[in-house]
């Protein structure tokens, strides 16, 4: 099971299964939700990633690569990579 970090009715965020990193994903299917809801998600993941990160380094990756027709967004720490294949 991987750890939930927040639930609304714009969006969800839990822990990506393949990067082990905060995920930001629009309830909505689709990949272009209106900018009230980026707004939100946005908002919403930096709230998270920065206690997850607690002062690290960290950046918003909103390229779709594994999920391409719907909406979502990770909050990429520095070590992430290296965690992902070493874990």
């Amino acid at each position: 099971m991987t750890q939930w970090h927040h639930e609304d009715d714009v969006c969800w965020i839990a822990d990506c299964e393949v990067c082990n990193i905060p995920m930001v994903v629009w309830r909505q299917h689709g990949t272009e939700p209106p900018d009230a809801d980026v707004d939100h998600m946005m908002r919403e993941l930096t709230r998270v990633a920065d206690v997850v990160f607690e002062g690290q380094e960290w950046s918003i990756d909103r390229n779709m690569r594994q999920i391409p027709d719907h909406f979502h967004a990770h909050a990429r720490d520095k070590n992430w990579y290296f965690r992902r294949f070493n874990r």
